[in-house]
């Protein structure tokens, strides 16, 4: 009788450490699971969409869970949706093309919460670990210059920018530097395009600039720095007649190459490597995720010239 209730004893023992081991093994998978929260006012630009959703894929091969908030050009909201994050304790947040300098109340209660931030083609400021993007001043020389020899390196130039992306504002800054190089380029007019809907402000602001400066001749070139502008002063330029205005973009988007394809004047774009952004940027999420720092703060990738 006594060597029974002994096995029962044992045997209740090792059911109830294997139900403690089962738990604790649970906690630990359920504990290893990062959770990221992706910030951006941006998700209704098309390459903002494309790499966030690349990184999503990325992240989530890793077994990361990723959850994405976007503020439609609202960056009060946006710091709001970062409190949020910091509310529920993410284990880090990523900046999805918006400047951090209009976020330090948002990044300073992450940073308080020992919260790591992490730049997705955005910039770096106090609280912002690191940025993964391209190198924007390059990707505005290398446009600018193939729009300066389109133009025979003469003419007036119109610049299409938006200074609340530090990334466009870097572009648009080695565009203009491009430019004064040549001393029969001018840059007659910078416009500031809006966000959502860059395409049809765009093409509304063109269509006002054709009236302002009607003569073949006034303008000679566009220049915007990212492809949906460029594409919106297109359609405005080839329905006003005035297809030897030249446009160049940045961005490689596949809108942009078929504009480009048709010979029109469109003329060139520059390819950004989205997809090695959100591969490099998870490789560096991991990486501190098992303790090794980032050797810098700015890492920046290449961009290609279409066609």
């Amino acid at each position: 009788m006594k060597k029974k209730i002994f096995c029962v004893l044992v045997g209740l023992t090792l059911v109830l450490f294997g139900t403690q081991a089962f738990l604790f093994a649970g906690g630990q998978a359920e504990k290893a699971v990062k959770r990221i929260a992706v910030v951006t006012p941006y998700m209704a630009n098309a390459t903002t969409a494309y790499v966030i959703k690349q990184f999503q894929q990325y992240a989530e091969d890793e077994g990361w869970k990723v959850t994405v908030s976007d503020t439609a050009g609202d960056f009060g909201l946006l710091v709001s949706r970062i409190e949020d994050a910091v509310t529920q304790k993410v284990d880090a947040l990523v900046l999805g093309m918006g400047d951090p300098v209009q976020m330090v109340k948002g990044l300073k209660a992450a940073s308080e919460a020992g919260i790591p931030v992490f730049g997705l083609d955005a910039g770096v400021t106090e609280g912002v670990l690191l940025n993964v993007t391209s190198d924007n001043t390059d990707l505005g020389t290398k446009s600018a210059e193939q729009l300066a020899k389109a133009m025979g390196e003469k003419g007036n130039v119109i610049l299409f920018t938006h200074d609340p992306h530090p990334g466009v504002r870097e572009r648009a800054a080695g565009a203009a530097a491009t430019f004064k190089k040549y001393p029969g380029i001018k840059i007659i007019e910078k416009v500031h395009i809006k966000v959502p809907g860059p395409v049809e402000f765009a093409r509304k602001v063109m269509e006002d600039l054709l009236t302002a400066y009607p003569q073949k001749g006034d303008i000679s070139g566009v220049w915007a720095g990212w492809d949906e502008p460029a594409y919106g002063a297109t359609q405005a330029i080839v329905k006003a007649g005035r297809e030897e205005i030249k446009v160049v973009g940045i961005d490689g988007t596949d809108f942009a190459k078929a504009e480009i394809d048709k010979g029109g004047p469109f003329i060139a774009t520059i390819e950004q490597d989205f997809d090695g952004m959100a591969e490099m940027l998870v490789g560096l999420m991991k990486d501190y995720f098992e303790g090794k720092k980032p050797e810098k703060q700015w890492y920046k990738i290449p961009g290609n010239i279409y066609p």
